[in-house]
């Protein structure tokens, strides 16, 4: 069959390897002129940033388009695991760090905060519990399909939903079982890795520890944006072909099925076409003549990022690969942003530096900073003000924690807000991970990964089942290359 693909994004260039390995004819079509969707990077006066996620989990998912293909991963792909997955700061002078060998991060816990070892291993039990009960049916098939449905591994995780926290925040969770402030807030802060507020997302979402600690956080190298070049790289290898700064301008839909997709003055025909475009403009500018479902469209949306790149002239040595520098009161913060109005004034700031993976990213002697803050996504704020403030209390917040002075050191900077994510990446609102999952039924109020009005049109990506983030956005294209096949 002739598919065409809406979208070069980590999505959609690892559905068009499943299916091109199908024996399908592939042609992915990318508004941008470079692959990767938010999976990009920007480079300025000799530094280099990954431009989009900062922190890689979950690698199989990755190594098993290469094995598809019939290729060695390590041949186009590599990658060390992190030994220390993060730094955290908070301002009465705790500092932890989060080694990837459990029994070394059940120590630092028990010397730094003076909790049991039982109490974190019990709480990475439970993570991989839930991770093992749910990931096989609500991670990897399609939730809309009812043969999903009729198998056992369903009627496996129903006798387990007592124990899966479904009706319970987050933050309930982590303060019943957890208790101690700091490591409640470590807990807590994984809810934004789906761009959720820990008070209002279920408790499920506990599973995401798993990730990093049940299998690991890792680094590729070259940085994040390999994981781009790599799969663009092998996409192109085994036959897909890609038309780079070509802009979809409609779907085609005749008697209620896809025939093609109009670009320009001309029309591609195909007999699929699969979006990895945000399920919301897809609708709204691809399919404008076609009926949308518009309670789907409509349902809240996720957080988004105000993001300082900076060039640091000086190395800080007290710094990791990844930190976080908490906020002293964490609900704040999250009722600031689901207010939508504001940035709180002391806002938890997240710091990578892949040059210290990665010394070809700054120059010598120097660090490159992904700075971020979570913010609201786009309603219409005004984004220069919160920007000028959020720059003044992330700059105080660091340097006071730090102990040093960190303005003098910015040799360059690049700034990137939610209405610039909207821009660059198509993300509706600039919403990172498209649907909020702060409703504990977020799982199945997504949309499918197929259309059931509009015969051969499906979707991938983080705005739709199972969600956003490098892993699941991999999962979507395999259940859209499995409901093909």
């Amino acid at each position: 069959m002739k598919i065409g693909i809406i979208g070069a994004g980590i999505a959609g260039m690892a559905a068009a390897i499943r299916l091109r390995v199908q024996g399908h004819e592939v042609t992915v079509f990318e508004a941008n002129e470079y692959p990767g969707g938010k999976l990009s990077e920007i480079r300025m006066q000799g530094y280099r940033f990954d431009a989009g996620p900062s922190l890689f989990t979950m690698p199989q998912y990755v190594d098993e388009l290469f094995s598809l293909a019939g290729m060695k991963p390590e041949a186009y792909f590599k990658y060390d695991k992190l030994p220390i997955i993060c730094k955290y700061f908070w301002d009465d002078g705790v500092q932890i760090s989060a080694y990837a060998n459990t029994q070394k991060y059940l120590a630092e816990i028990q010397e730094k905060l003076g909790v049991e070892r039982k109490v974190l291993l019990k709480a990475f039990k439970r993570s991989k519990f839930k991770y093992d009960a749910t990931a096989s049916t609500f991670l990897h098939k399609s939730l809309h399909k009812r043969a999903t449905w009729l198998t056992k591994d369903v009627l496996k995780a129903i006798f387990k939903i007592p124990f899966l926290d479904i009706f319970t925040s987050m933050n309930e969770v982590n303060e019943k079982r957890l208790k101690e402030p700091h490591l409640i807030q470590m807990f807590n802060r994984y809810a934004t890795y789906n761009g959720s507020s820990p008070y209002k997302a279920p408790g499920l979402l506990n599973i995401i520890p798993h990730f990093e600690h049940g299998i690991g956080a890792f680094y590729p190298e070259g940085g994040m944006i390999n994981i781009t070049n790599s799969l663009y790289q092998l996409a192109q290898d085994i036959g897909v072909r890609f038309q780079m700064q070509t802009k979809v301008e409609e779907i085609i839909v005749r008697d209620k099925a896809v025939t093609g997709l109009k670009i320009g003055e001309w029309q591609h025909n195909c007999d699929l076409v699969i979006s990895n475009m945000d399920v919301f403009h897809t609708y709204r500018k691809l399919l404008h003549t076609q009926k949308a479902p518009e309670k789907t469209l409509a349902q809240p949306k996720s957080t988004s990022a105000l993001i300082f790149y900076w060039g640091m002239k000086q190395q800080f040595k007290e710094l990791d690969v990844h930190n976080i520098f908490f906020s002293k009161d964490y609900k704040a913060e999250f009722d600031h942003l689901t207010e939508k109005k504001r940035v709180y004034d002391d806002p938890t700031v997240y710091i990578n530096i892949s040059q210290k993976y990665c010394p070809s990213d700054a120059p010598e002697g120097g660090e490159n900073w992904f700075t971020m803050i979570n913010v609201p996504h786009n309603i219409g704020q005004d984004w220069d003000d919160i920007i000028e403030q959020a720059r003044k209390n992330i700059l105080t917040k660091v340097s006071w924690m730090l102990g040093k002075d960190i303005r003098p050191h910015i040799s360059c900077e690049h700034i990137l807000d939610p209405r610039g994510i909207e821009e660059r990446t198509s993300s509706h609102l600039g919403a990172l991970y498209g649907t909020s999952s702060d409703n504990r039924m977020a799982a199945f109020l997504r949309h499918a990964n197929f259309s059931s009005a509009i015969k051969g049109l499906y979707f991938c990506g983080g705005s739709v089942h199972p969600g956003g983030g490098i892993p699941l956005c991999l999962l979507s294209a395999k259940i859209v290359s499995e409901l093909i096949e």
